[in-house]
C-alpha cells in the first residue's frame, strides 16, 4: 500500500503544479476515503496536505478546517510526531483566523504553546514556540489587547534570544515596535522599542542583513512612522531615502530573476525533446544546473528544498516567486504586507515628504503609480465597480482593508495637492472618490470618515464657503477619538470663523482656539503647536493686538521653519507677519518679508496666498508712494485674481460643489450586527499600518489652508476684503 500512497501524493503534486486544484484534492481525499485502513500518520499527512492546498488556492476554509480538526484528533492517538502536531496547530490557527474564529484560534495556539513547553526542547521546539507566539500576538491585536500582544511577542523575543538568532530577534523587536506605535500610551516605551530595533539590526552580519529584505522594509517604514509622529522630518527623510534605494535594488533583482527564469524555461523545454543528442543534452543539463544555482542564490531557495506545509500567502492571494517579503524563517513564514502594498506605501511616504516642499510633479507621479498598483490589487480581490463591503468573502477583508486604506491616503494627498494649486474641480473629483469608497466600505474605512469631513472643510474654505467649512471641521473633530485630530480640526474651524470677519465669529474662533492653546505643549511633536500659534496670532491681529500677535507668529514661524519644513505654512506665516509689519509702519521689513512669501507661494502655485501677498504689497507701495511699482503690482494682482475667480466659478458651477459643502454628514448603509463582526474581525496587526490620522502625521491637508482667501486690507484692518 505504500506504493499507492506515494503514487497518489505524487499525482496530487503534479495536478497542483498544473493548477488543477480540484483533481489534486480528489487524489488526496481518495486516500482518506479508502476502505483499507492506513497508518494514522499517513492519514494525518494527507489531510494536512489537503488543507494546505485548499487554504492556498481556494476560499473553501470550512472544508480545510474539517480536515485539520480530524488530523488533530488522529494526532492525539500518536505519542510522538512533534513536528506534525505543530504543523497541524499552526495550520488550524491560520484557518480559524481566516474564518474570523479568533477565540478558537487563541485556544489552539495555547495548546501549541503547551506542546512546545512540554515536548519542544531544542532549536525546533523554540522555533515553533516563536510561531505560536507570533500568531497569538496577531489574534490578540484583533481583539484590541495590546498588552497581551506585547507579552506574547516578548516571549517570542526571549526564545529567539535563547536560540542566538538575531534575525528572529529583529522580527519580534520590530513587531513589538509596531504594537507600541498602534497603542502609543507611553512615549518612553516607544523610544525604547525603536532603540532596541536599531541595536539588533546593527548586530546582524551584513550578508545576513541583505537576505532580510522583508525585515528591512518593515523596520524602516515603522521608523518613518515614529519619526513623523514626533515631527523629526530630517531623520525620517533619511529612512525614506534608504527605502527608495532598497526598492530599486529589489526591482533590479526581480528583473534578473525574471530573465533567469525565462532562460531556464527555454532550457527545460529543450530538454523535453526526445531527439536530443547526448552532447546537447549534457550541455543543456549543465546549463540548467547553473541557472538553478543562480536562481537559488537570488531567492534563497534550493531546487531540492520542498515548500513548507504552511500557506505562504496572506489574504489567500497566490503570488509569484519573489513577490513576498518574508519577515521570518520557516515555520513562521510570515510577511507584514505583500510587496505591492509595501511599494505603494513607499510611494506614499515620498508624496508626504515632497508635498510640503512643493515638489508636485514628483507627487503626481507617485500618486498615480500608487493608485494604479492598488486598483490592480483590488481587482485581484474581486473588488470592482459595484462591489460593496457585504459582498466580500471574510478571507478577503484583511487584505482589502490594507489596500483600501492606502487608496484613501493617496486620494487624500491628491486632494491636498489639488487644493494647494487651486485645482478645485480636480480636488472635487478626488474627494468624491473618497466619499464613494467610504459609502461602499463604511466599516473597513470607518477611520476615514473624519478625514473626509476634514477635507470637505478644507475644500469649502478654499472656495470661500467659510460657514460650511467650519461646520465640516467641527463634525470631523466629533468623529475622531484622536486628540491631535480634534485639535487640528478645532483650529481649522476657528480660522474659518475668523475669515467671516464679524465680532460673533471672532468670539466663536476664540472659544475653539483657547482650549487647544492652553494645552499646546501636551501634544506629541509640534504640528498642533504651529497651526495653533498661526491661528491665535491671526486672531490677535484681527483684534488689533498687533505686538502680541507678532510675538506669537514669529515663534510659530521659527518652529515651522526648523521642525516641519512646510513651505505653504511658512509662506502664510510670512504673509501675516508682512501684513503686521505694514500695520506697524515697518515698511522695510514688510517689503523683505512679503517678497519671501511671494517667492514661496509662486513655487507652490498657491494662487490665494499669492493674491493675499500682492494685495499687501500694493498697500506697501501706496505707503511708500512708489506709483510705478504700485501700478505694476496691481496689474499682476488683477491677472492672478482673474485666474482665481475663473477657477472658483468652475468649482461653484460643478454639480458636485453643493454636495460637498452642504452641512450634512455622510449617510451610509448600516450593516447588520453579523456583517459588522465579519468586517471588524478581519484586519490584523498590519491592516491599520499604524498611520494615525492619515499616515501617522496628520499632515494638514492642504497645509493649513487656514489663511487662504484671507485678503487683508491695510487701509481697513479687521474687515474681510471681498
Amino acid at each position: 500500500m505504500d506504493g499507492v500512497v506515494e503514487g497518489l501524493w505524487e499525482l496530487a503534486d503534479q495536478h497542483e503544479k498544473k493548477g488543477e486544484i480540484g483533481k489534486a484534492v480528489k487524489c488526496l481525499e481518495a486516500l482518506c476515503q479508502c476502505p483499507v485502513s492506513f497508518l494514522p500518520i499517513v492519514e494525518v499527512k494527507t489531510r494536512l496536505r489537503i488543507a494546505t492546498i485548499l487554504l492556498k488556492h481556494s476560499h473553501n476554509f470550512n472544508h480545510a478546517k474539517s480536515h485539520l480538526e480530524r488530523s488533530q484528533l488522529l494526532l492525539k492517538t500518536i505519542p510522538s510526531c512533534f513536528e506534525l502536531k505543530c504543523r497541524a496547530y499552526s495550520l488550524l490557527s491560520q484557518c480559524y483566523h481566516l474564518v474570523g474564529a479568533i477565540s478558537s484560534q487563541k485556544q489552539i495556539l495555547n495548546k501549541g504553546l503547551e506542546l512546545t513547553a512540554t515536548s519542544g526542547d531544542g532549536f525546533a521546539g523554540r522555533l515553533w514556540s516563536c510561531n505560536f507566539n507570533s500568531q497569538l500576538a496577531n489574534a490578540l491585536i484583533i481583539e484590541g489587547d495590546y498588552h497581551g500582544s506585547i507579552s506574547a511577542l516578548e516571549h517570542g523575543y526571549v526564545c529567539a534570544t535563547e536560540m542566538l538568532y538575531p534575525e528572529l530577534q529583529m522580527f519580534f523587536a520590530t513587531s513589538i515596535l509596531h504594537v507600541h506605535l498602534m497603542q502609543w500610551d507611553d512615549v518612553s516605551l516607544v523610544e525604547g522599542a525603536v532603540t532596541r530595533c536599531s541595536v539588533i539590526w546593527e548586530s546582524i552580519e551584513l550578508d545576513k542583513r541583505q537576505a532580510c529584505s522583508g525585515l528591512h522594509f518593515y523596520s524602516e517604514l515603522l521608523h518613518i512612522f515614529y519619526l513623523l509622529r514626533i515631527c523629526d522630518y530630517k531623520n525620517a527623510g533619511q529612512h525614506v531615502d534608504k527605502l527608495e534605494a532598497a526598492m530599486k535594488d529589489d526591482l533590479q533583482k526581480m528583473q534578473h530573476i525574471k530573465e533567469l527564469t525565462k532562460e531556464l524555461d527555454a532550457i527545460n523545454k529543450g530538454l523535453s525533446r526526445s531527439d536530443l543528442h547526448y552532447k546537447e543534452r549534457s550541455a543543456l543539463t549543465t546549463k540548467q544546473a547553473q541557472l538553478e544555482e543562480q536562481l537559488g542564490s537570488f531567492t534563497g531557495m534550493s531546487s531540492t528544498v520542498k515548500e513548507p506545509l504552511e500557506p505562504a500567502y496572506f489574504g489567500n492571494v497566490r503570488r509569484t516567486l519573489g513577490d513576498k517579503l518574508e519577515l521570518a524563517p520557516h515555520p513562521l513564514d510570515g510577511e507584514w504586507l505583500p510587496k505591492s502594498a509595501v511599494y505603494a506605501l513607499i510611494d506614499l511616504m515620498v508624496v508626504i515628504f515632497n508635498r510640503p516642499k512643493g515638489l508636485f510633479r514628483e507627487c503626481g507621479k507617485r500618486i498615480q503609480s500608487g493608485l494604479h498598483t492598488i486598483q490592480e490589487e483590488l481587482a485581484k480581490l474581486g473588488i470592482t465597480d459595484g462591489v460593496k463591503e457585504v459582498d466580500l468573502q471574510h478571507s478577503a477583508i484583511w487584505m482589502a482593508g490594507v489596500y483600501l486604506m492606502l487608496l484613501m491616503q493617496f486620494l487624500e494627498n491628491k486632494v491636498a495637492v489639488d487644493l494647494t494649486r487651486s485645482e478645485f474641480v480636480e480636488a472635487q473629483e478626488a474627494l468624491l472618490q473618497m466619499k464613494n469608497w467610504f459609502i461602499r466600505f463604511p466599516t473597513i474605512l470607518q477611520a476615514c470618515e473624519s478625514i473626509i469631513e476634514m477635507l470637505r472643510g478644507q475644500y469649502a474654505h478654499s472656495v470661500g464657503c467659510y460657514i460650511e467649512a467650519a461646520f465640516h471641521f467641527i463634525e470631523a473633530a466629533k468623529l475622531t477619538e484622536s486628540k491631535s485630530m480634534q485639535a487640528m480640526c478645532q483650529v481649522y474651524a476657528a480660522v474659518s470663523y475668523i475669515c467671516l470677519g464679524d465680532a460673533e465669529s471672532s468670539g466663536q474662533a476664540f472659544d475653539l482656539i483657547g482650549p487647544v492653546y492652553r494645552v499646546i505643549d501636551s501634544y506629541v511633536g509640534v504640528r498642533e503647536k504651529t497651526i495653533a500659534l498661526f491661528a491665535y496670532g491671526f486672531l490677535l491681529m484681527r483684534q488689533q493686538n498687533l505686538q502680541e500677535a507678532r510675538v506669537r507668529l514669529a515663534n510659530g514661524l521659527q518652529i515651522t521653519h526648523t521642525s516641519l519644513g512646510n513651505l505653504q505654512l511658512v509662506s502664510q506665516y510670512l504673509t501675516v507677519l508682512g501684513n503686521l509689519a505694514l500695520a506697524l509702519h515697518d515698511v522695510g521689513q514688510a517689503r523683505e518679508i512679503l517678497r519671501s512669501s511671494l517667492t514661496l507661494a509662486r513655487k507652490l502655485y498657491d494662487l490665494p496666498t499669492q493674491i493675499w501677498v500682492l494685495s499687501n504689497m500694493t498697500a506697501l507701495y501706496q505707503q511708500l508712494g512708489e506709483k510705478g511699482n504700485e501700478m505694476e503690482n496691481s496689474e499682476y494682482y488683477n491677472k492672478k485674481a482673474d485666474d482665481l475667480q475663473k477657477r472658483l466659478a468652475s468649482a461653484h458651477a460643478s454639480i458636485h460643489h453643493l454636495e460637498l459643502i452642504e452641512k450634512v454628514k455622510l449617510e451610509v448603509h448600516q450593516l447588520n450586527e453579523l456583517d459588522i463582526k465579519r468586517a471588524l474581525a478581519g484586519p490584523s496587526m498590519g491592516a491599520n499600518l499604524d498611520i494615525p490620522e492619515s499616515v501617522g502625521l496628520m499632515t494638514p491637508a492642504p497645509g493649513p489652508s487656514s489663511s487662504r482667501l484671507m485678503d487683508l486690507d491695510i487701509g481697513r484692518r479687521g474687515k474681510r476684503k471681498v
